[in-house]
């Protein structure tokens, strides 16, 4: 088993930045990579980006150029760094560990709360 503790949300002004962390323990030696995602109230989870265990990257592109994610080595932590922050991006966000073999998020975070105000 996996888990994972999401820190690092807050209330932040239009424009400005924000870097949540995604701590994890466990069989960490079985994950291949981890997302982060975000749901604002009445919306669908949306997913933001992902970092594989070779440390590439990928981003929704409604995020792309202005967030990063990035982690420590050994495994223990991703981040994810949230710069030119936008109302629209106030949302609860969580992170997630995919397992190898697996073609789902496996384990996932509590979540914390991101709120932009323009």
């Amino acid at each position: 088993q996996v888990q994972l503790v999401e820190s690092g949300g807050g209330l932040v002004q239009t424009g400005g930045s924000l870097t949540l962390s995604c701590a994890m323990s466990g069989r960490l030696f079985n994950v291949r990579a981890v997302g982060w995602y975000r749901q604002a109230p009445g919306n669908e989870r949306e997913w933001v980006g992902l970092i594989r265990r070779e440390g590439t990257t990928d981003y929704a592109d409604s995020v792309k150029g202005r967030f990063t994610i990035s982690r420590d080595n050994p495994w223990n932590t991703v981040y994810l760094q949230m710069n030119s922050l936008k109302p629209e991006d106030t949302a609860v966000y969580y992170c997630a560990a995919l397992d190898y073999g697996s073609n789902q998020y496996d384990h996932w975070g509590q979540g914390t709360q991101v709120t932009v105000s323009s």
